[in-house]
């Protein structure tokens, strides 16, 4: 796993092999960035990604200047991880790790981000619940962008806050925006 862009681009990091997470691939991650370099400033932004894993999406954010990252995670393996690489790159006092199960901590949650990021497990069942709930319940501040990772066999053009779709194969990455009311 390596972090591709920001103050740590370069760095590598090798996740034990024992983990439940599927990593975004390393290009898929790279096209994500380039395209929200061009849509959003990174410096100061308060951020969500939920279904953490290995915590690939946090790293690059705070490579790029993020200051308030939330990471929801449920797995201890992924989490103990996640500390000993957060600890590494010395950004513990702006990695804030939540264990537990998404779904629970969104319906619970009252914070509003900038940028959130979910790569939830692909064959998740209810994984058309996500851009749901975050719309529902306003966990995107007004300008701010969600990005939801999936499989093509998902489609969410026709969702109101749907902005776009970008392509990696098996991995697309669809981008909603909360329009400022």
């Amino acid at each position: 796993m390596r972090i591709v862009g920001g103050i740590f681009g370069g760095r590598r990091f090798n996740p034990p092999a024992r983990i439940p997470a599927r990593p975004t691939t390393e290009v898929a991650k790279e096209g994500l960035f380039n395209m929200l370099n061009n849509m959003i400033d990174f410096e100061g932004l308060k951020t969500l990604d939920l279904f953490g894993g290995t915590g690939s999406i946090s790293y690059e954010l705070a490579s790029r200047g993020a200051v308030d990252l939330t990471l929801v995670e449920r797995d201890l393996t992924t989490i103990d991880f996640i500390k000993k690489t957060s600890n590494e790159l010395d950004i513990n006092d702006r990695l804030h790790i939540i264990r537990g199960e998404v779904f629970k901590f969104m319906k619970q949650c009252t914070e509003q981000y900038n940028f959130i990021f979910a790569g939830p497990p692909y064959a998740l069942i209810n994984i058309d619940e996500i851009p749901q709930l975050v719309f529902e319940r306003k966990l995107l501040l007004p300008g701010g962008i969600f990005v939801h990772e999936h499989t093509p066999r998902n489609d969410y053009q026709k969702h109101p806050n749907f902005t776009r779709m970008k392509n990696y194969g098996t991995t697309v990455f669809t981008f909603f925006t909360q329009n400022s009311d």
